[in-house]
């Protein structure tokens, strides 16, 4: 019999292999595949439905059958004849949208007559071959797909007679879920508070104060309010929510014991789990709110009467442990929403206290802000603490055995990343056996797989579009701190992301994957900085969810770390280079056809000659969707050359090309020939040049493009995201109108040349208001070769949206503020939070601007000849940092605001900055309550 840990090892491939096989990824293949090879989908997949079932059987037998090897080969020889069906049918793809868009250029085309035009389409057919095993439109090989389907039913079925010969009981009703072993989860929990409870005192006094709270408490049997709240705590299976919760009630409890009266009038435990039933679940609140045992009550509706009687004008705490919540299935909100509605006849202040894998399901039950806990992780001297106490109970043991217990001890719970399901079950196999033999055998095992059943269990009710793109994230080394959207873009690029209706925007089902993962802690919020005014977050993997993702990938990902001499898997699919030279690189990486991803984390040594390199590199992996490259060298000012080769990647969805070098860039023709590209970025180069720019329209999947890049009729762009500039110019397909449709940009824009705008009208064909997703907007003007009554018609008619957060105003030579800067009916930015005029030398001080704009944190003021600040500057009591620079015309501060945390003033009036430096002066009493304070005379 397979020991427990083996089992964990087994259980997590085993669902992996038959989730891989039974979920949409072959259902979506297949349904693709019909149209082209002429077959009815619903049939197919019919036929392989009983083979497909008699797979699970693979779970409750693969550890101990003699053919587990032989299993496991035969699925990666099924996952990989699915990553070949998914190739071929980009292909056609590839060449149906090449076909599209050479149709649209010949219709395009008004100076070829039509008889010219119909000679050349016909030319064109002639050049698609004709054969019954080519598909007319897009010119791919039929025999491909079909042969690669045929090797997803072989495989299929050579593991179902290898199951046959097993003698497995039959198959009666299919629930792969179900498969997961009792004791994959964690245990039921009870409200019994554990024997000792360590490192949550803060978390236990936090969550107390709130449920003593009455700021969020409503009014008893009035329709102000309801009469209860709801706090939750939330974070990854194990990691020590129901201890947490059970501590609380311990302390409410001790208190109602020591003050003879509590602040609760009954504290009632349930435990709720992912499969509950209503009846026995408010049975037992009778039974808690009673403390008598309540079977006899048959009747749902009786027993809801008596509840109310037991309920009724009380003060209760009630803790529903262990929630689980599916936002497609509403009928186990519903129920839950029946428990919660029995409270109503409740007291004031009653409080529900959740605990939860899903910060969701909080919010669905109530809790808002700061009301949703995540579990704080355990620093590793708090943990080492909590382990040995499992390990010892308290125990003492004397002598040389006692230090070296202390010695493995720390080792052992060194390798449990601060897991505390992993320091009890750990603990709890130490303490039987206290002796050093036995503790040096456990610090040597793979520990941590005891403790992955339960986070198996809650991957796989992930959708298994989210598991992959879970799964992805191991590519990444440990504790890498990861950006949402970047994540995002490269699940889009790897086809990971599934859209149901023409509707829906990829991008916006990739946030709701990310919010998934971050909502399960599969992902938890690492870091939040301040960068250049605005709030960045950093997320970042649990370790011991980083484990769980490298085993759900299964070998599909690869990193190579410094130092690293071993080989590389042959049917890797992923690669994230840490470290590597350009012999591994050759000899190793450029030898894997089936890539698909390609990071170069590492900066590699650049010179000229290296375009034969990537020549190679393009020749030979030609299955890559992402493409990450970092070069460094030292040959600033001179010119490089991306190999024309880079045409031959029609897979490529995203692709960033950076140099630490200032070079010139030229990029080939064929880059317009990329017709899946999704992001194209080479921004870090210092110059470009683009013989094929006028053609980059064609790329009508681009949504990300580099500033750097400049191209003509961008208005084509329909599902351009990311435009970090553009520039007006007076030339056919540069018009501010390009903009017009361009409604799904996002992020930063910086819309510059602007002087090449002849009035309102233009630039209200730029539609900016439209463009709901643009949170940064920069305005620049450059020559001066327009009147300030133009200009300032100009920036009347780019009207943001109201949902603008930064705005930049350079070179505005008009003398007045638009109606939506200074004018509370604007419709304009009125949550604008940072306002940056730089270069507006005609500008006079406006005290409306702070009228309008309340919500600012950053106020910068550059080059400007205003005379003084405006006097309410006062009431921007959400100010942080108000930077100064240039201004040589102003002599005095106005009352500032509390709220201020930076104050920059640089190359000003030299009496005015001596005066903000010297104590008891005006300037400085009003700046002095400022905790950083940066003043430069240059």
């Amino acid at each position: 019999m397979a020991d427990p840990v083996t089992a964990a090892i087994a259980v997590g491939w085993g669902l992996q292999a038959v989730g891989w096989i039974v979920s949409p990824i072959m259902s979506e293949i297949f349904k693709k595949g019909s149209s082209f090879l002429g077959f009815d989908t619903s049939k197919k997949l019919k036929e392989l439905e009983p083979k497909v079932l008699l797979l699970q059987r693979v779970m409750e037998a693969v550890e101990e059958s003699p053919d587990r090897s032989r299993l496991e080969q035969l699925f990666k020889n099924l996952k990989s004849a699915f990553y070949e069906a998914e190739d071929i049918l980009d292909d056609v793809e590839y060449h149906r949208l090449k076909k599209q868009i050479q149709d649209g250029k010949l219709k395009s085309d008004g100076d070829v007559p039509i008889r010219m035009r119909d000679l050349m389409k016909k030319k064109l057919s002639f050049g698609i071959p004709s054969s019954s095993s080519n598909d007319q439109e897009s010119g791919m090989s039929k025999s491909q797909l079909k042969n690669s389907f045929d090797k997803i039913e072989k495989v299929i079925n050579d593991a179902c007679e290898i199951l046959e010969r097993l003698n497995l009981p039959p198959v009666t009703d299919y629930n792969w879920r179900q498969l997961v072993p009792p004791n994959s989860r964690s245990a039921v929990t009870t409200a019994a508070p554990p024997l000792k409870v360590i490192g949550r005192d803060e978390d236990r006094d936090k969550i107390i104060a709130m449920l003593h709270d009455k700021e969020c408490d409503g009014h008893e049997s009035t329709n102000i309010g309801l009469c209860y709240s709801v706090i939750g705590i939330h974070g990854i299976a194990g990691s020590g929510k129901s201890t947490l919760a059970q501590y609380i009630c311990d302390r409410e409890k001790k208190d109602k014991e020591e003050e003879k009266v509590g602040h609760f009038d009954l504290v009632i435990w349930i435990h709720v789990s992912q499969k509950f039933d209503l009846q026995a679940i408010l049975t037992e609140v009778l039974e808690g709110a009673t403390g008598r045992p309540s079977s006899e009550f048959k009747n749902r509706n009786t027993l809801r009467e008596n509840l109310v009687k037991e309920l009724r004008g009380k003060r209760i705490l009630l803790v529903l442990d262990d929630v689980w919540y599916n936002i497609r299935d509403t009928g186990h909100h519903g129920e839950l929403e029946q428990v919660l509605s029995l409270l109503e006849v409740a007291k004031t202040g009653t409080k529900i206290l959740v605990t939860s894998r899903s910060k969701d399901a909080l919010v669905a039950l109530g809790a808002v802000g700061e009301r949703c806990i995540p579990i704080s992780d355990l620093n590793y001297d708090v943990f080492l603490q909590m382990f040995m106490h499992y390990a010892l109970r308290g125990a003492v043991v004397p002598g040389h055995d006692g230090i070296k217990l202390q010695m493995l001890g720390d080792e052992i719970a060194k390798k449990l990343n601060r897991s505390p399901l992993a320091a009890r079950t750990v603990g709890a196999q130490l303490c039987l056996r206290p002796n050093v033999e036995f503790w040096r055998r456990t610090r040597d095992r793979d520990l941590l797989n005891e403790t992955m059943g339960a986070l198996w269990w809650s991957y796989q009710h992930l959708d298994e579009q989210v598991r992959r793109c879970f799964a992805y994230c191991s590519i990444y080394p440990r504790r890498r701190r990861l950006k949402r959207n970047e994540l995002v873009q490269l699940w889009m690029a790897e086809g990971f992301i599934k859209t149901t209706n023409a509707e829906e925007e990829p991008d916006d089902v990739g946030q709701d994957y990310f919010d998934e993962l971050l909502s399960a802690s599969f992902l938890q919020l690492a870091e939040r900085k301040m960068e250049q005014g605005c709030e960045v977050d950093y997320f970042t993997v649990h370790d011991l969810l980083r484990d769980l993702a490298e085993e759900a990938a299964i070998g599909d990902c690869f990193r190579i770390e410094k130092g690293f001499r071993g080989e590389v898997p042959p049917d890797v699919r992923h690669i994230f280079v840490r470290s590597c030279d350009r012999k591994m690189l050759t000899e190793k990486i450029f030898q894997l056809q089936n890539l698909r991803t390609l990071i170069m984390d590492y900066p590699l040594q650049i010179e000229i000659s290296d375009e034969k390199f990537l020549e190679s590199m393009f020749t030979r992996l030609q299955n890559l969707r992402v493409l990450v490259l970092r070069f460094k060298g030292t040959l600033g000012g001179r010119i490089f050359s991306l190999p024309a080769s880079i045409g031959l990647l029609k897979h490529l969805r995203y692709f960033y090309f950076d140099m630490d070098v200032l070079m010139d860039l030229i990029l080939p023709y064929s880059i317009t020939k990329l017709y899946h590209i999704q992001l194209l970025d080479v921004s870090a180069a210092k110059g470009m040049d683009f013989s094929g720019a006028k053609h980059m329209s064609h790329l009508i999947n681009l949504r990300r493009v580099s500033s750097g890049l400049d191209f003509p009729n961008i208005g084509r762009l329909k599902w351009l995201q990311i435009l970090r500039g553009f520039i007006v110019k007076n030339k056919v397909g540069y018009e501010i109108r390009q903009l017009k449709q361009l409604n799904k940009l996002k992020g930063a824009l910086a819309i510059m040349g602007l002087e090449n705008v002849r009035g309102k009208e233009e630039a209200i064909e730029a539609s900016v208001a439209q463009k709901e997703g643009v949170t940064e907007l920069s305005f620049g003007w450059s020559d001066g070769s327009c009147s300030p009554e133009v200009e300032a018609e100009v920036l009347e008619g780019l009207c943001p949206s109201k949902y603008l957060e930064r705005l930049r105003i350079n070179n505005y030579q008009g003398s007045t503020y638009p109606n939506w800067m200074v004018s509370k009916q604007n419709g304009g930015p009125e949550h604008l939070r940072n306002l940056l005029l730089e270069n507006c030398s005609r500008l006079e001080p406006a005290p409306e601007l702070f009228e309008v704009f309340v919500h600012l944190r950053w106020f910068r003021l550059w080059h400007s000849n205003w005379d003084a600040l405006p006097e309410n500057m006062e009431q921007l009591t959400l100010l942080q940092v108000l930077d100064i620079n240039g201004c040589p015309n102003i002599r005095l501060l106005p009352a500032l605001p509390q709220s201020l945390e930076k104050f920059c003033l640089r190359a000003c009036n030299e009496e005015f900055t001596r005066s903000c430096e010297t104590t008891g002066d005006p300037n400085w009493q009003k700046i002095q309550h400022i905790p950083m304070k940066i003043i430069r005379r240059v």
